[in-house]
């Protein structure tokens, strides 16, 4: 019966030494046998807890250890969405070839100085701005990425007259709308520039393929339909930051996630996971150089931002000329951005298509909100494909205060 009563606490005695100590005789004699099982049942289970605590803490340790040293890279996160089923391969397709362009930009971008592509081209684009170098150059960066991946079937451009359909296209339906270089004006003075791109999927009426007795015209308006899409029907969007890093930000729908190109690798390396905006902030980017063009219900929410709060300071004014930087700022640290109209653009000075509408989705993605004053911007149906809009964007508290304002 010894034996028995040794082998059944054997778990006992091997699992925490410490309970050697506290056996006697009286858990060796048979007539104590039942009490035995009872004592041992009422402490057991507590070693048992703690030995598969111990062992978890010690499974975490390994985990933290082993992230130390793991790098996941954006060919990697995509595969991992189009297993998950966010995305198909396709898709894919598409984000990595914007991304292989906007490392070819990044790299032309650093030696922008160096290869003498600073300063005018010399050409207008469709909205009478003058183009730099890199506004041209960049542009066919983009098309030619995008032609070359087989999976696009339309791109619109900033620097586009009208959407181009892509010849080259094996099977691809996707429409990328895309400014090529965001900030622009920047770029001779090494300051922060951008891309940003949106991706569509076929408009619905533009399925059907055009007769064979079909004219320019008419292929050049399904190329416009197909196009002129809200916002809210964007499948992905992202941008892609030229600063002292370069930060590739990007959403499918399923949340906003950042990727920093690592120089030693040439890679897109995941270092922001699942970005949420903060509820509020204050830091506010509006040029103020058109201060007295604004109505007079914009100008009371500046002065109230100009004005020490609680804690007696006022909000920080911050305007980089640049949207993508102002964005990628905002995302971090929270605030709001506003481009809104004034007397000399009635409209606003930011495209819709491709500007827009796919820092709204980004921004929504992470929790913000984003409004031309009166709707949201995601809900705005593009009548052209240069359409210009008034836009708020930014922390959800700040952007629901300045509606106040404007109401």
């Amino acid at each position: 019966m010894a034996e028995a009563c040794l082998s059944s606490s054997s778990h006992i005695l091997f699992s925490n030494s410490r309970s050697i100590s506290h056996l006697s005789p009286f858990h060796l004699h048979p007539s104590n046998y039942n009490k035995r099982q009872s004592v041992a049942g009422n402490f057991a289970p507590a070693i048992r807890c703690e030995a598969a605590a111990s062992a978890a803490a010690q499974v975490e340790i390994k985990k933290k250890r082993r992230n130390t040293f793991e790098i996941e890279n954006l060919t990697t996160w995509l595969l991992k969405q189009e297993q998950a089923g966010h995305i198909d391969a396709e898709l894919t397709i598409v984000i990595s070839s914007i991304s292989l362009a906007c490392k070819q930009i990044a790299s032309l971008l650093q030696r922008s100085s160096i290869i003498n592509l600073t300063g005018a081209h010399g050409t207008v684009n469709i909205q009478g701005e003058d183009q730099k170098k890199l506004d041209v150059i960049s542009n066919e960066v983009f098309c030619n990425c995008l032609r070359s991946s087989g999976r696009t079937g339309i791109i619109a451009s900033e620097e586009e007259d009208v959407p181009v359909a892509v010849e080259e296209t094996y099977s691809g339906n996707y429409v990328v709308v895309f400014d090529p270089i965001d900030g622009s004006a920047n770029i001779d003075t090494s300051l922060t520039t951008g891309s940003i791109f949106g991706i569509y999927g076929p408009d619905e009426q533009c399925l059907v393929d055009l007769d064979d007795d079909s004219t320019l015209d008419q292929a050049r308006q399904k190329c416009i339909v197909s196009a002129c899409q809200p916002g809210r029907n964007l499948l992905a969007a992202g941008y892609c930051l030229y600063s002292s890093a370069v930060v590739f930000t990007l959403s499918i729908g399923e949340g906003l996630f950042a990727f920093t190109l690592d120089p030693a690798y040439g890679e897109f390396v995941l270092t922001h996971e699942n970005i949420k905006i903060p509820k509020s902030g204050k830091i506010y980017s509006f040029n103020e150089g058109n201060y007295d063009l604004w109505d007079d219900k914009l100008k009371k929410y500046l002065d109230h931002l100009r004005q020490p709060g609680a804690n007696g300071k006022p909000y920080s004014g911050r305007y980089i000329g640049c949207l993508v930087g102002e964005i990628h700022r905002m995302l971090l640290y929270g605030g709001v951005y506003g481009n809104p109209k004034n007397k000399n653009s009635k409209n606003g000075n930011l495209r819709l298509l491709y500007e827009c509408a796919p820092m709204s989705y980004i921004v929504e993605q992470a929790g913000g909100k984003a409004t031309d004053g009166h709707q949201r911007i995601l809900d705005i149906k593009p009548a052209q494909i240069h359409q210009r809009t008034p836009i708020f964007i930014g922390s959800p508290d700040e952007i629901e205060k300045l509606e106040k304002y404007l109401a």
